[in-house]
This record gives structure tokens, sequence and C-alpha cells, in this order.
């Protein structure tokens, strides 16, 4: 057997082999190290590695401390256990509830097909309304459904605009070959009408009755740099909206699962400081918010968008005329959602009221509607969970009085703006373990007063890991460290 099957052989078990080995390997910091802090470092690095490298699911390993601290001797499992569904994770829960019941009725997309009617549709300017869109959902919901609900309307559009993606890369291997020099025949492009449904799996199937067939005769060189133009707005399309969405999540708290990190860290150390909440920092975060994302559209409209004066010089009929066909085609769509109904009116009442209510809770320079109440009993959670739970009952018709007093009338209960099923089923729970995996960490680690030094090796390999690796499971290990030493130092300065 020759080492490139020897090599593809522990490829397939990578993941098993890190998964039995770390342990044995890092058990010298157990007996090397003070006894406490030494188990407590080795669970750490642990689930560093196994969350860098997914050896195991990332919301297994953010178990992990439920059975390694208790048996270690680090923390008893009633401190570790709590950790897990702490105030802030209800709060990122009402986020992910809203986000369902907004993919629900599809208020993403008559969004999203409003601005592009606005913006127009150059593919600078179509990229520039995708990144709208998503980085203002997304400061409202997390960047993965923000994402996943975008997409298929990405794709709907650079469909009406090009055809096919399969299509387009066929055309360009086909014309990649020196020996064409004219075409044979010609070449025809599909463009299919936006999907009117609601359901994402109906907005990935773009077929309708409604094909036109265009047909051109145009020389290998003009298909090739049509083609070439083609693949790369396609791309700045597609990779503009993670890329807006992240930017967004960075201007509210419930924009991103870190930002929740932070707060939950700070509230562990200092129970009663409500200096950082949803409106200081918005006020803090919205304008870099706006200027990144104007430095991301105006890098990736370079790169794949038009921008660039060469391809604005090249401006073909062929490419206007899409464009032109494309405008059609959003407006059509954008007439076809036809007005707005109640449950969509509702579930935009509701987002209002939720991101209004979060504004107002303290907005320290006036006061705000939690004066009302006990000081220190309400937070966002409250806001939160109370909103969403209205989603569960609210009906998705207008009510009418007619009803009661119709004895003729449909007896079927109403339906209400969203199913627990939906919720069930659309909301990312393993997200929810992470965040509570991070919390029992830095509770372990505050237990035992891990010393800095111990784990500043880890600090470059994270950094590295958050290029790789999701932005919430990397850094886990690190955030209580930033925030801990620090305070640990004060509180020392303050006894002196």
């Amino acid at each position: 057997m020759n080492l490139s099957a020897v090599s593809k052989k522990l490829w397939c078990v990578h993941k098993l082999l890190i998964l039995l080995l770390t342990p044995l390997l890092l058990l010298p910091l157990v007996f090397t190290l003070p006894e406490k802090e030494g188990r407590c470092l080795y669970v750490v690095i642990l689930m560093a590695v196994y969350w860098c490298t997914e050896a195991l699911p990332l919301a297994v390993t953010a178990m992990l401390p439920v059975c390694l601290f208790p048996t270690l001797g680090i923390l008893p499992s009633k401190k570790v256990c709590p950790q897990y569904f702490l105030e802030t994770n209800f709060l990122f829960l009402s986020g992910l509830v809203m986000a369902s019941s907004i993919e629900e009725w599809g208020l993403h997309r008559r969004i999203a097909l409003k601005v592009l009617t606005i913006v127009g549709v150059k593919p600078a300017w179509l990229i520039l309304g995708m990144m709208l869109t998503s980085s203002f959902l997304s400061m409202w919901l997390s960047n993965t459904a923000t994402t996943a609900m975008m997409l298929p309307i990405a794709t709907a559009i650079l469909e009406s605009l090009f055809g096919d993606l399969e299509t387009l890369k066929e055309k360009c291997k086909e014309h990649q070959e020196p020996d064409n020099e004219v075409l044979n025949g010609p070449s025809s492009v599909k463009l299919h009408s936006l999907p009117s449904e609601h359901t994402e799996k109906q907005m990935l199937s773009i077929e309708g009755p409604d094909v036109e067939e265009q047909s051109d005769q145009r020389s290998v060189e003009e298909i090739r740099t049509e083609s070439a133009y083609q693949m790369k707005v396609w791309k700045g399309f597609l990779i503009c909206i993670p890329y807006a969405a992240s930017i967004g999540g960075t201007a509210t708290l419930t924009g991103t699962a870190p930002n929740l990190i932070l707060i939950g860290q700070l509230k562990s150390y200092f129970p009663d400081c409500d200096a950082i909440n949803f409106g200081s920092w918005f006020a803090f975060a919205f304008p870099l918010m706006l200027i990144f994302l104007f430095v991301g559209w105006l890098w990736i409209a370079f790169l794949h968008g038009g921008l660039n004066t060469r391809l604005c010089i090249t401006r073909s009929d062929h490419r206007a005329a899409a464009e032109v066909r494309a405008r059609t085609m959003i407006e059509d769509d954008y007439k076809k959602l036809g007005p707005i109904n109640f449950a969509e009116g509702a579930i935009s009442f509701f987002f209002v009221m939720f991101a209004v209510l979060l504004f107002t809770r303290d907005p320290k320079f006036v006061p705000g509607w939690s004066v009302f109440f006990k000081k220190g009993y309400v937070s966002d959670a409250v806001t939160g969970v109370i909103i969403v739970s209205i989603l569960f009952f609210f009906p998705s018709q207008k009510p009418s009085l007619s009803w009661w007093l119709d004895p003729q009338a449909s007896n079927t209960p109403y339906v209400p703006l969203l199913s627990w099923k939906k919720a069930q089923d659309s909301v990312p729970w393993n997200i929810i373990l992470l965040l509570g995996g991070g919390f029992a960490m830095a509770k372990g680690c505050e237990e035992v007063s891990v010393f800095q030094q111990d784990l500043l090796l880890l600090g470059p390999a994270l950094t590295i890991c958050c290029q790789v690796q999701g932005r919430l499971a990397a850094p886990l290990p690190m955030m209580h460290l930033e925030l801990h030493h620090p305070i640990r130092a004060l509180s020392l300065t303050r006894r002196l």
C-alpha cells in the first residue's frame, strides 16, 4: 500500500483519531499543573480542539462541561446546567423565532424585491440592494437565518438575468476551446420568473410557464467575454449576501451570537451593571456597520459588479437587454405579491415593536419604559419572549364579527402567525447549546481562577481558526480570558 492510499485512509478516520488522541495528548496538563487549574485547562483545550476540528458536532462538544466539570471536581452539576439557559440565550432564541415567522409569511421577499425595484438592476446596484436588505435583516435576525432566506431570492434574480447556472458553466467550457471561431448555431438563454410562493423550497425551483428564448449570433470572443462577465457577477451577487449579513449583525446585540456572549460575560461579573444595552450598543456599532458595508460594497462591486472602468466601457446591447428584462421581471414579481395582507402586516407590526421596545427599555439619555417595573427585574429577554409568544396565538387572518353572527360560516379553527412545529423545524437549536457551552466553560474558569499565561498560546491559534471556523465556536475559549483577568487585576488593585 503506497503513501497516497495510507493518507486517504487516515483522512477518512481523521475525526475519530482527533477524538481519541486529543484527550490522551492533553493528559500531562492534569498532572503537571495545580489540581483544579490543570483539570479546567484540560477541559478548555479539549473543547477548543473539538470545536475547531469538528471532531464532534459543535452542539455535542458544547455539552461536555455538563459531564466533565462535575466528574473532574471542577464545578458541581447544579452550577453547570443553569448556564445553558441564561437570559442571553432567551434573547437570542427570540430573534431566531422572529426569523421563523418572517420566513413563514415571505416578508423578507417583499422587502428584498421592493429594495431592488428602487436601486435598479445594474449588477453593482443589484449587489447594493441585496447587501442593504441582508444587513438590515441581519441586524435583528441571526446571520445564518438571513443568508438562508436571501440566497434563494438572489439565485432567482441571477437566473432571470443570465439563465441557469449549469448552462452558463457549460457555455464557458464550450467556448474556451481555441478551435471554435464562430458559433455553429444561435445560443439560447432561458429566463425564468421569480417564484411567487412563500416557501424556500419553492423559491429554489425556478421553473415556470413563462420562458423566453433569446437568440443571437456572436463571435467566440464575444461569447467568452460575456460568459466570464456573467460568472463574475454571479459570484459577486452570491458572496455579497453572507458578507452583508456578517457586517449587519454587528450593529445590534441580537444580530450575532458573539455580541450576546460578551453581554452574558459582563452580566456574570457585574450583575447590576447595565452600561451596555441594546440602545447604547446600537449607537456605537451602527455607524461603524454602515462604513464597513459601504467599503464592502465598493470592493465586491469593483471586483464582480462592473464598477471598474473597463467593464463600464465594454457594456453590450445584449447585457442592456438582459437588464431591461430583469427590471420588468422584478417589478412584475413584486406586483404579483399584491398589497400587504393581514399576516404580513401583523408580522411587520410585531417586528417593529420588537425593535422599538428593545431601544426604549433604557435609552440612558431619557428614562425608558423599564422604570415602571422594579429596578433590575426587566431585561431585553423579557421583551423578546413577550413578542414571540404573541406570534403563537395571534391570528393570521383578519378577525370578522360576521363570523360570530353567521351560523352557516365555516367552523375551521383559526391559524396563528406561527406554529410551534414551524418554529421547532426552523430554529437552529444547536446555537443555543453553543452559547450555553461557552457560558459553562467561563463559569468553570471563573471558579478555579485559571491563569491567563496558561492559555496564552491559544490566542494566535484560535485567531486563525476564526478565519475558517464559525465565529461562535472558535472564540469561546478566549472570551472568558479577555474579561476575567483584567477584572481580577482591577479588583486586586481596589483592595490594595
